[in-house]
């Protein structure tokens, strides 16, 4: 007896087709290729003002173009936080200038608080005024308030100074602040622009309670307004950080100057000739640090409250 066996071909298997890469999408590269240089810009001077901090002044010179520390050391920081003498800052290059750090860190600290404290309260209020209470030229006096945008801040500087002077707040922490404590026409607008997306239902059933605009605008905007303002605080706060020209023509005292003119100070006191550009460069880096913490702490904040669209 014979036994056939018969094969079975099993079932073919199907032929891969070769893999097709996908188009190179030259829109996306050329995004990425623009943030990796706004990256690069925005980093690289960060890096030199650390490079020239952590140098020393005799080997800044000599080593101009070297991208790492020249001569790695710590003294600029320690002539910036008073704890070198004047004869050990010469020795290491520096001026032999002082910089009273601390004095100039509070006075800053206590403008921009002043400032920004006062001025989001006030905006808030203009701009609840202008967004959800009804009178008449409502509409035109916004348009007119927001034209002062335009204006350029150097041509209402003579006229504050001659105000500040005639008050005899000259020398004195208000002087500084006064002129932006009330409100500014960016900070109106940018509240406002909240306040119009707010929900009629909610403000009209507060009144049928017998709330009036006064507890509304405490009880239930500001509440609901809690993105917005913080991002306005925090724009507030470094813009009046940064303020440079307006706290050099009140704030001559050194008991009342903020960090920006005392660096600017710091810099014209340079009896060997040249400023100390690490000294410099340490303060200039430790008077940076509050904002960076700022920044980290509420930058995801500034970035969801920027396309707010108010309550729904």
């Amino acid at each position: 007896m014979t036994t056939t066996q018969t094969r079975t071909s099993g079932p073919k298997l199907a032929r891969r087709k070769p893999a097709v890469r996908p188009p190179l999408d030259w829109a996306k590269l050329g995004s990425w290729a623009a943030l990796a240089v706004a990256i690069l810009v925005t980093v690289v001077p960060f890096l030199w003002m650390l490079r020239t901090a952590v140098s020393s002044n005799h080997s800044l010179a000599a080593n101009a173009g070297n991208l790492l520390p020249a001569d790695f050391s710590w003294g600029a920081f320690k002539r910036v936080l008073g704890l070198q003498s004047p004869e050990e800052a010469l020795a290491e290059g520096g001026s032999g200038a002082a910089i009273n750090f601390w004095l100039y860190l509070r006075n800053s600290a206590i403008v921009s608080t002043l400032i920004t404290v006062s001025q989001v309260f006030f905006s808030a209020l203009a701009a609840y005024a202008f967004s959800r209470l009804r009178w008449p030229g409502r509409d035109k006096v916004f348009l007119l308030f927001l034209g002062t945008l335009l204006v350029p801040p150097i041509f209402t500087a003579l006229p504050n100074f001659l105000l500040i002077k005639n008050m005899g707040l000259l020398n004195t922490f208000l002087g500084i602040a006064l002129p932006s404590m009330l409100m500014t026409p960016f900070a109106i607008f940018f509240l406002r622009q909240f306040f119009l997306g707010m929900s009629r239902e909610i403000e009209e059933a507060a009144m049928l309670d017998g709330a009036k605009h006064v507890r509304i605008f405490f009880q239930i905007a500001l509440p609901n307004a809690v993105g917005p303002i913080a991002t306005l605080c925090l724009l507030t706060f470094i813009a009046a950080w940064n303020d440079y020209f307006w706290p050099l023509l009140v704030g001559q005292d050194d008991s009342v100057r903020v960090l920006t003119v005392g660096l600017g100070v710091f810099k014209s006191q340079s009896p060997q000739g040249a400023p100390d550009w690490s000294g410099l460069m340490a303060a200039t880096l430790i008077a940076a640090l509050p904002i960076l913490v700022l920044f980290i702490a509420f930058g995801k904040k500034v970035v969801n409250s920027i396309g707010f669209s108010g309550i729904k």
